[in-house]
């Protein structure tokens, strides 16, 4: 895994429905891709063989479905081997995995909410640190939307600080699940923001949710980005700087095309960021 060289830019999802229209666009190009390592490890043959093509000519991040690092399992050491040499075989530029858990002595196919407590805290963070001196790299974590909190301790945002420290890992910072979860359970996503140690973002997400009340949103990466999203983004820009941002559709795929728009648009809202701070 290629540690001396972030991803940077405006980055895009890549999904298995991409390939071919992204191989033949002729626009503006996203800087760099990710995809889920678990969706492409064990592929050969001819889709192998095109994900090679895309790695040898983007940056490539992963971002993990299945590590379960808030799971009592123990880590699962042969996907962790396999997984390391994936990284290596497509100098991916970063690996990230979500600040959650997938598993109870067998997968449960979501990824649930962790309590806020300290015991957690050194839990999750003593799992990161394993998976780090295995991979021999530093990871990122993702701050995740949740509907239901366990009883806990800390804030959200309390937790999750607590983590990046004793973990010393990175963050991927979702800023839709920043949106979804201020809504959801009532405070300030800017507040949020203006809490979190922008030293250790390493990229960002941004992405659709569905609005099923007032306040309730579903992050689904499902539909086009929000006006308040989009806002929210930029005031994350204004206060960590024009950190590398990727979008994230993972159904009702659209054309490339309208993805590309919104890709366009984080790097427009990067060019202003950076534009801005060249003026001050």
């Amino acid at each position: 895994m290629n540690t001396d060289v972030a991803v940077a830019g405006a980055g895009l999802g890549l999904r298995r429905t991409l390939l071919d229209p992204l191989s033949s666009w002729a626009g503006a190009r996203p800087t760099f891709l990710e995809v889920a390592p678990e969706n492409w490890m064990r592929v050969g043959g001819r889709l192998g063989r095109r994900f090679r093509e895309f790695s040898e000519r983007y940056p490539v991040a992963c971002h993990g479905l299945s590590l379960s690092l808030g799971s009592t399992d123990p880590l699962d050491l042969d996907f962790l081997r396999e997984l390391k040499a994936f990284l290596r075989s497509h100098r991916v530029r970063c690996y990230s995995e979500h600040l959650s858990y997938c598993s109870d002595r067998g997968h449960l196919y979501d990824l649930l909410p962790m309590p806020f407590t300290g015991a957690a805290v050194r839990h999750v963070a003593a799992r990161i640190r394993q998976v780090q001196d295995l991979l021999e790299c530093r990871i990122a974590i993702e701050n995740v939307s949740y509907y239901a909190a366990p009883p806990g301790e800390l804030s959200e945002l309390e937790f999750l600080n607590a983590v990046l420290a004793e973990a010393d890992c990175a963050l991927l910072l979702d800023v839709n699940n920043v949106y979804v979860n201020a809504i959801n359970h009532g405070y300030d996503a800017e507040e949020f923001l203006a809490g979190l140690p922008g030293a250790r973002i390493a990229y960002g997400h941004i992405a659709g949710h569905l609005v099923e009340a007032e306040d309730l949103l579903v992050d689904t990466h499902g539909a086009a980005v929000v006006d308040p999203v989009w806002r929210l983004l930029q005031a994350a820009y204004r206060r960590f700087g024009a950190f590398p941002t990727l979008l994230e559709r993972d159904f009702n795929i659209p054309p490339l095309a309208t993805l590309m728009a919104e890709v366009e648009r984080i790097a427009r809202a990067q060019a202003a960021h950076a534009a801005l701070s060249e003026l001050a």
